[in-house]
């Protein structure tokens, strides 16, 4: 139970709402029975509620990095507020008293231990998983619909093109908004929120004259997405036996759903890999309709950049997991990771928790680049593409970060410089805050940066996420 720590009972629940409410209870001494097994592998109580029976609840610790929650109540949150007490509880130093476990959650440990027998057994052999065969027929459908809706798609935009950006009124954006609505029903729900997300520029506050800018360069990636999704799914259609795209994001743009199973027949799962939480931030994305959570991590091993997404649509968000900031290394026993380029999104389920130290902060520093032109050089070649990432994320070694008269500029050991600004993108202020760092934060120190091509001043500009110095991480988006 040591690893039970009131941040990572944080980290397990799925809303600030849930932690409050959790907390709420222990402060108002809900819990009238406090227990935990011999051999501290588990956690289990009883919990006053709204009826005449307190609830049942418990945690089962004995795979850490996987706990099990069960209660008695009718929530369908997981874990419910009644389990986020109990732990709480345990964190705070309740006195928990020693008990057998109780004979329900005993039988169903059992099971459980049964079951993951039998998978084991199931995967114990040399021979590789067989891949699952599509149904032809199944496929067939599915593309033909897709090609549909992406003819659909380029009437509609080509429509809006003839009839002038300019002449876009509200009856008009309406009409579009339906339009696009209708491409729900052929399977590219991708294409469809990057549809939604040209319609939404003309609805937004900002004054015409900016959003013009922001069209032309959205036009161009439906251009490309309606294009090269096309020539992809007619390649498919007349070829069913030819393999999905996991090389390329073109999937993920049209809108397909990556599951760990599928990842792992294609070779895109690594085991036992070490993470450390660089920035987060969460955003709501009006056009798919969702909630993100966003994590940029770096990977211990390769000093690689990764990025983890959760999307929390609107109607459903209250009973997904909210995710928010980690400060300790994650271990993660199985890394699946997505189809990408520089920044691989990647995603990971069963993980244990440590405090990270300074061999970990100097796997990250060594792996920052040094050069700036080097890797002002390969944003330039990955943002020049339209479906590529627009915002990739870098970590930089640099030698000093001086004030200018109009912002901060980052040098590096050759004396190239790189601006520092608020970048429109991330909609969060972190360049004022190098104002408030310390003197040795300000030399030969890592920076991870987002950047973005400024297309009014036409520069490459960079705002900083964090800081890596040989002992600690400053933080200035989280």
């Amino acid at each position: 139970m040591k690893h039970l720590t009131e941040a990572y009972v944080d980290s397990l629940a799925l809303n600030s709402s849930a932690i409050k409410n959790g907390k709420d209870l222990v402060k108002k001494n809900s819990f009238p029975l406090l227990c935990q097994s011999e051999d501290g592998t588990i956690i289990f109580g009883e919990c006053k509620g709204s009826g005449k029976d307190p609830y049942q609840c418990s945690v089962d610790v004995i795979k850490e990095g996987n706990p099990v929650f069960r209660c008695t109540c009718p929530s369908r949150q997981f874990p419910c507020k009644h389990n986020l007490g109990l732990m709480y509880a345990f964190t705070s130093g309740k006195t928990f008293t020693i008990a057998p476990i109780p004979q329900d959650i005993a039988d169903k440990r059992e099971k459980a231990e049964k079951r993951e027998e039998k998978q084991k057994e199931a995967t114990a052999t040399d021979a590789p998983a067989p891949k699952r065969k599509p149904n032809k027929s199944s496929l067939f459908k599915k593309i033909t619909a897709q090609l549909e809706g992406i003819s659909i798609a380029e009437k509609l935009i080509l429509q809006l093109v003839t009839s002038g950006l300019g002449s876009l009124d509200k009856k008009a954006l309406q009409t579009a908004d339906e339009q696009a609505k209708q491409l729900g029903n052929y399977f590219i729900p991708g294409i469809q929120s990057a549809l939604r997300e040209f319609i939404l520029l003309f609805r937004s506050e900002l004054e015409r004259e900016k959003v013009y800018p922001l069209s032309i360069e959205q036009l161009t990636i439906l251009h490309a997405l309606l294009k090269k999704s096309k020539e992809y799914l007619s390649s498919r259609l007349e070829n069913l036996e030819m393999h999905i795209d996991a090389v390329t994001t073109l999937e993920e743009w049209i809108g397909h759903a990556w599951q760990i199973a599928e990842l792992r027949e294609l070779s895109r799962v690594r085991n036992d890999i070490d993470l450390l939480q660089l920035s987060f931030r969460s955003y709501s994305d009006a056009a798919r309709g969702e909630f993100i959570d966003e994590g940029y991590w770096a990977d211990l091993q390769t000093g690689q950049i990764h990025i983890t997404r959760t999307y929390r649509p609107f109607r459903a968000a209250k009973y997904i997991r909210e995710e928010d900031s980690v400060f300790q290394v994650v271990h993660a026993k199985e890394l699946a990771v997505y189809p990408g380029e520089l920044n691989t999104r990647v995603r990971f389920e069963e993980a244990t928790y440590r405090e990270a130290g300074p061999q970990d902060f100097q796997n990250i520093q060594q792996a920052a680049s040094k050069s700036f032109t080097d890797v002002i050089k390969q944003v330039k070649n990955l943002i020049k593409n339209p479906l590529s990432d627009k915002h990739p994320v870098v970590l930089l070694r640099y030698a000093e970060i001086k004030k200018t008269a109009t912002g901060y500029v980052l040098l590096d050991e050759h004396g190239k410089q790189l601006p520092l600004a608020n970048i429109p993108y991330l909609h969060e202020v972190t360049t004022s805050l190098i104002a408030m760092l310390a003197k040795p934060h300000l030399e030969n120190q890592v920076m991870l940066v987002m950047f973005e091509h400024n297309w009014t001043n036409n520069r490459l500009e960079a705002q900083p996420l964090s800081i890596i110095s040989a002992n600690e991480i400053i933080r200035l988006l989280y």
